[in-house]
């Protein structure tokens, strides 16, 4: 089992920066891919950004240039970067792993809430 518990949600004004954390309960070099999903009011839920054992990045056309997916192998932790924030950037963020022995997890989710 991975347990992921995130942090570094919040509200902030359009603009706005924000980072979020993802730490593993396992070491992460055993996870082929860590990413964050979100999920809108009445929205289904959403890749924003992913990243692999081998550190490639894909992300969200609608965060490109914006927001920055990172991990810290020695602190099992993976961060996302969240710059020039907008209101339609609000949703709860969910941080995903795929384990290569165990499937995937998911955190109980963040809430990002970005005002006017």
């Amino acid at each position: 089992q991975v347990q992921l518990v995130e942090s570094g949600g919040g509200l902030v004004q359009a603009g706005g920066s924000l980072r979020l954390s993802c730490a593993a309960s396992t070491s992460i070099l055993n996870i082929n891919a860590m990413g964050w999903y979100h999920q809108a009011p009445g929205k289904q839920r959403e890749l924003v950004a992913l990243i692999t054992s081998g550190g490639s990045t894909h992300y969200a056309d609608s965060v490109k240039g914006r927001f920055t997916i990172s991990r810290d192998n020695a602190k099992n932790t993976v961060y996302l970067q969240m710059n020039s924030l907008k209101l339609e950037d609000t949703a709860v963020y969910s941080c995903y792993a795929a384990h290569n022995s165990y499937g995937a997890f998911w955190g109980q989710g963040t809430q990002v809430t970005v005002s006017s």
